[in-house]
């Protein structure tokens, strides 16, 4: 019918300019940001902002502490995101592909709803939960428990367990049945099947996971100040002992600057969180195209 032609393509062109506008505001707010952090922070960008007033190498390996740079946060946060992400990686690469190959209904959906019930809790509860728990552990069994860098890790890594369990389940449910079934056909057992052909094909979107895992840890503030951060904590001597992270630095000194030039140090904190994540990003896309060759 010509009326119902006319109604369609109203509805598509309509659909089309409201994906273009969606669009167009995603890149013109990324580019906002990107251009008010650059001129903010780009002078602040020195030896300086790291280091301070303290000497360059016996500051990098611990041997003098640094007050007034943020090279013990940035330690941190690199800390913070290594420790989270080889604690979250075996449970939730383990649960993906458990999820996606073993599990039966109806505990698949019970599993499921798990999932998507932790990816739904907010950090703040995450972090609550962390604090909860060490004065569980102090009161019950080790009064000398304190929040730490392994607390903090270990929360996040919780926080971040539902990208890595729903990203690996969808990269190998999405394998198509008939390559599903090569190495089975060509004679091999299911975990030989799983590691030599189906492991492979969903490499991509795994790593896809452990990438939105990694940003989503080193960004986090409300998990870590619950957990063991705290200002001028020095360099992290063990998993044990309190620490200091980008996040909470930002925090912090966009809070109680006292004048321009600490302010402008905030700045320069956040375009070096920024430029962290990108760098972590691009390592992953790189081994990404590795793997897929």
């Amino acid at each position: 019918m010509p009326g119902s032609k006319k109604i369609l393509k109203f509805w598509e062109y309509f659909l089309t300019t409201i994906s273009w506008l969606g669009s167009m505001y995603l890149f013109f707010s990324v580019g906002f940001l990107l251009f008010f952090l650059l001129s903010k922070g780009i002078a602040a960008i020195n030896l300086n902002l790291f280091f301070g007033s303290a000497p360059i190498w016996p500051a990098i390996i611990g041997r003098f502490p640094v007050w007034d740079g943020i090279w013990p946060a940035f330690v941190g946060t690199l800390a913070l995101g290594f420790l989270s992400t080889i604690i979250s990686l075996p449970l939730g690469i383990g649960c993906g592909i458990y999820l996606a190959l073993f599990a039966k209904q109806p505990w698949k959906l019970y599993f499921n709803f798990v999932v998507d019930l932790l990816a739904s809790i907010p950090s703040i509860v995450m972090g609550l939960f962390g604090f909860a728990l060490i004065l569980f552990i102090r009161k019950t069994f080790l009064p000398q428990a304190n929040t730490c860098l392994f607390l903090a890790s270990f929360c996040l890594a919780i926080l971040v367990l539902p990208y890595l369990i729903s990203t690996t389940e969808n990269a190998i449910c999405v394998i198509p049945e008939e390559k599903r079934l090569i190495g089975i056909s060509l004679g091999l057992n299911h975990w030989q099947n799983f590691f030599f052909v189906l492991l492979p094909q969903a490499s991509k979107g795994i790593l896809s996971g452990i990438i939105l895992a990694v940003g989503r840890a080193v960004e986090d503030t409300a998990v870590i100040l619950l957990t063991g951060v705290v200002a001028n904590a020095g360099l992290p001597r063990g998993l044990w002992d309190k620490f200091e992270a980008l996040p909470f630095y930002i925090y912090y000194v966009s809070s109680e600057f006292r004048g321009p030039t600490e302010l402008q140090k905030g700045f320069g904190a956040c375009l070096t969180l920024l430029i962290l994540t990108s760098i972590l990003f691009l390592i992953a896309h790189i081994l990404q195209k590795w793997i897929s060759r």
